[in-house]
């Protein structure tokens, strides 16, 4: 059913696939108009290698998210200094369970007004059989009864689906989640279906070569989500230290941003897997007292593993990259950085 929309981004996509022989000197201003044009994106004037690619800092990160094997976005920022780079961070990317920061957000909001409390208690949203496409809402059961507090660790941490479908059904649904989201000044993020129905009817269209609008954001709306969460924007510091402390006990995508980040840094991060994507957001918390937000969407690749792969080295990339850039501007005052994860303030 979806095979015509993807031919015909298939051939849009002819011309961005065949730049990628030619060197990247002659090729950066006619890739990123081509993506423009196969992906219906904001046209962008014309600008030489130069001044897309200013140093070779961010010519590595471009160079490792090459899209000849499927799109790739990614949103990096210096939280200390608001340094930021970007390879496709406007386009927007399958979030799949990186949603999860979003969800757990706009619950712990509401623990802040007083209206839940970390003790309240919901049913594990258990997902029952049905076909794909089948119903608009896939059909759910209600399992265990969790605190709250124990449901946002097991969705974060371990990614647990029903219990993300808890707290999602708890808040009043996606609609809520984007409200929150909108209230703090994001755009370019949507939940459209909770985690059981988005499951059931993975593989609808291909995200290398598909852009769905749906359960989607942008690499730089999700650096914007994390910015805000770490420096205590969005929640009170109690709400902030649930939510980022289980993000730095995460378990899953252990090959993702972790990787490759040396052992006396610190990361909190969330993971996100469907079909052809693999993606992780998180904070990096150097050693010097910087922080670093990223976001990193990859799809295609080959297999799950080389997605991995890819958003490891970039991560690592990035690492480096902030940290060379400390080293040539030593005139910073660090101590003014968020607080950690660890004090909360």
């Amino acid at each position: 059913m979806a095979r015509p929309r993807i031919c015909a981004l298939v051939t849009g996509l002819g011309a961005t696939l065949a730049l990628l022989a030619a060197p990247a000197w002659a090729r950066s201003d006619d890739l990123q108009s081509s993506f423009d044009s196969a992906f219906g994106t904001q046209a962008r004037t014309p600008q030489s290698f130069e001044a897309i690619y200013a140093s070779s800092f961010s010519q590595r990160i471009a160079e490792l998210a090459d899209p000849s094997q499927g799109r790739i976005g990614v949103a990096a920022v210096d939280l200390a200094t608001g340094e930021q780079i970007m390879v496709l961070g406007d386009q927007l990317f399958p979030m799949a369970s990186t949603s999860k920061v979003a969800i757990a957000a706009t619950f712990l909001e509401m623990v802040d007004k007083g209206r839940y409390s970390l003790t309240s208690e919901f049913p594990l949203l258990l997902p029952e059989r049905s076909a794909r496409f089948s119903s608009p809402k896939a059909p759910v059961r209600p399992g265990q009864y969790m605190p709250a507090i124990d449901l946002i660790e097991i969705m974060i941490t371990r990614s647990s689906n029903p219990a993300t479908d808890a707290l999602l059904a708890a808040v009043g649904g996606p609609a809520a989640v984007n409200d929150w989201v909108r209230r703090q000044g994001i755009e370019n993020f949507s939940i459209n279906r909770d985690i059981a129905t988005l499951v059931r009817d993975d593989g609808e269209f291909n995200p290398a070569y598909h852009i769905d609008k749906r359960d989607a954001a942008t690499p730089r709306a999700m650096t914007q989500l994390l910015a805000g969460l770490y420096r205590g924007d969005f929640l009170s510091d109690e709400s902030r230290r649930v939510l980022l402390g289980a993000m730095s006990r995460t378990v899953t995508g252990k090959r993702r941003i972790p990787a490759h980040i040396p052992l006396e840094a610190r990361v909190s991060h969330k993971t996100g897997s469907l079909s052809n994507t693999s993606s992780d957001i998180g904070i990096i918390e150097c050693p010097d007292g910087r922080a670093i937000a990223v976001a990193i969407y990859v799809t295609g690749q080959g297999s799950k593993l080389a997605r991995e792969e890819r958003i490891a080295a970039i991560a690592r990339a990035l690492y480096d990259g902030f940290a060379v850039r400390a080293q040539q501007n030593p005139v910073r005052n660090w101590t003014s950085a968020p607080y950690s994860i660890n004090t909360g303030g």
